[in-house]
């Protein structure tokens, strides 16, 4: 038997990059997979490929999620993946000095509240059964400071630890539903590209920004999604309120020179 056979898993931010790849895993586990994204087409793409269900929801909106319970009230997986980083419209001020208010806000309405709002629903559509498993991504960036990206980082802190606390909470009622966090650094997907381009120096700045990584390279998406078809499936039934690092070593202490002979 696949190891998500019969698992009802709802994934958000799942049109494209290490959402789409989490659909893809988890419909190749046996999952019951529904595509949700803010962008109705790119998630009905996702969905048409692995057989799901497309579902357009903003994750910063309260009545959205009160649709999506009522359109699927009992499920057994989540994955909070959906987020921001708030320079989807160009690059601004987003240090601790300049950022905007509006700014700030606009990254935790996706990043915390969504992930807030998806904990809840979870649970409440966890709660007859008793059991599930909630993923929260958070990343690197929610465990260390980012001077450019104050939002971000803080946002992603949020997320770790409101992933702890809803893990003690089911605990506490009596719940097996788990609750656990993964957190990638540079993982290559589509936000990456404004960056890299497409250009002759597209290599050499793609070595520049994983030159602090270990490892010496970006992550892959479906690098992420292998730790997320753990942590859906039954195998992690001891583990809640934990976080786990996918960073090529990055948090590991001091970087690594291995030799490129």
């Amino acid at each position: 038997m696949k190891r998500l056979s019969h698992k009802t898993c709802v994934i958000t931010g799942a049109g494209r990059g290490i959402g789409a790849a989490i659909s893809h895993a988890f419909a190749a586990e046996g999952a019951k997979v529904i595509v949700t994204d803010i962008d109705l087409q790119s998630a009905t793409d996702v969905a048409t490929k692995i057989g799901g269900t497309a579902y357009q929801l903003d994750v910063a909106s309260e009545d959205g999620w009160a649709q999506l319970s009522r359109h699927h009230p009992q499920i057994d997986v989540l994955v909070n993946n959906a987020g921001i980083t708030g320079f989807e419209q160009g690059m601004v001020p987003h240090d601790p000095e300049h950022a905007s208010l509006a700014d700030w806000r606009a990254v935790h309405a996706v990043n915390s509240d969504g992930t807030f709002l998806g904990c809840r629903y979870a649970i409440g559509a966890m709660r007859k059964s008793g059991a599930g498993s909630i993923i929260n991504i958070s990343s690197r960036s929610g465990m260390i400071g980012i001077p450019a990206a104050a939002a971000y980082a803080a946002s992603k802190a949020a997320v770790r630890n409101h992933t702890k606390t809803v893990a003690l909470y089911c605990a506490q009622e009596g719940l097996n539903i788990r609750c656990n966090s993964i957190h990638p650094a540079a993982v290559l997907t589509p936000m990456w590209e404004p960056m890299l381009g497409d250009g002759p120096d597209r290599e050499k700045r793609t070595e520049a920004i994983v030159a602090d990584t270990p490892m010496r390279r970006f992550g892959d998406p479906s690098e992420v999604a292998a730790i997320a078809v753990m942590l859906a499936s039954d195998e992690a039934a001891y583990m809640t309120g934990a976080e786990l690092t996918i960073d090529g070593g990055i948090l590991a202490g001091s970087a690594a020179s291995p030799s490129r002979e």
